[in-house]
């Protein structure tokens, strides 16, 4: 099926991930109109699988949820091949070898250039205790690499911990993705989100989906330089 996508939605979420790119961080896509999944090496990766040898379905999907998770899942799953709609779920899956991981799943809609709905794409953040240490090194020294932006990048990925309920490591990995995926400036993303958080202060607090809708489209809403 070959699509048109708006570069208004998440148009780049299903590029391979390079090998600098953050394994702990992946996308994916899911076309409503051939019922098919597609998956980042990253997230092919967090459910054991070696990236390019498997082909996820939704029973796939559902083969690796967590057996207490696995209806609530089943249902969301339903919702999302039924409407493409946006969705957030927090979760826990089981990799090819056995082991247990919690992960983070946030999606948005995706649309065409006419805005017809032809799926959902977004990404998975593992959320491993185990791999804490594995990644803090190489988030120190990036965030080192943003001294100048510190202070703007801090506040945006406390925004993140909350509505998330993530660490600040997976919470910069979040930015340093997006940043990735959309050819935008770490620091950029962080000043645009802060700016459209503070925004909305004394308002209403943002609804779950619109802030998973807001973070995928940010990079578009990004001032040119």
């Amino acid at each position: 099926m070959k699509e048109s996508v708006s570069t208004s939605d998440t148009a780049a979420v299903a590029r391979r991930f390079e090998g600098t790119q953050s394994p702990h961080v992946g996308s994916f896509r899911y076309l409503l109109a051939d019922d098919t999944w597609e998956w980042s090496d990253a997230v092919a990766a967090m459910h054991g699988y070696v990236p390019g040898t498997v082909h996820p379905t939704t029973a796939l999907l559902l083969h690796h949820k967590h057996p207490d998770d696995k209806k609530k899942l089943a249902e969301l799953l339903q919702a999302v091949r039924t409407t493409g709609e946006p969705f957030s779920s927090k979760h826990r899956i089981i990799d090819t070898a056995g082991n247990v991981k919690s992960v983070a799943v946030i999606g948005d809609r995706l649309l065409d250039r006419d805005g017809t709905i032809l799926g959902t794409s977004g990404f998975y953040l593992d959320l491993s205790e185990a791999i804490e240490e594995d990644i803090r090194e190489g988030v120190d020294v990036a965030v080192s690499a943003l001294a100048g932006a510190r202070a703007v990048i801090e506040q945006a990925k406390g925004i993140l911990m909350v509505v998330y309920a993530v660490s600040a490591e997976r919470a910069f990995e979040v930015l340093a993705w997006r940043s990735q995926e959309t050819n935008v400036k770490v620091r950029a993303l962080a000043e645009q989100l802060v700016a459209e958080a503070a925004g909305g202060s004394g308002a209403q607090p943002i609804a779950r989906t619109e802030f998973d809708h807001l973070l995928m489209t940010l990079h578009d809403r990004v001032p040119e330089a």
